[in-house]
């Protein structure tokens, strides 16, 4: 299995970084810098596929990849 997509983006609303899956439903993470929305998001992850685990949640495969990924593709 390939690992899921992290998207890192800069929020001037929130006045710092936004990292997200969008492969797992509302798993997403913040950080002053981009580095530590990286690393805040790994930790989310892993809590949400544990969480997933515990409940008999299904888990989905990784099967987000952004636009550009999808041209450079064909």
């Amino acid at each position: 299995m390939k690992d899921y997509h992290i998207n890192i983006f800069y929020s001037e609303e929130d006045e710092g970084y936004i990292a997200d899956v969008p492969d797992l439903k509302h798993c997403s993470a913040f950080g002053e810098t981009q580095e530590e929305a990286l690393q805040e998001v790994l930790k989310a992850k892993e809590a949400w596929l544990e969480a997933a685990h515990a409940t008999g949640k299904e888990i989905p495969n990784p099967h987000y990849h952004p636009l550009i990924y999808q041209n450079a593709q064909t």
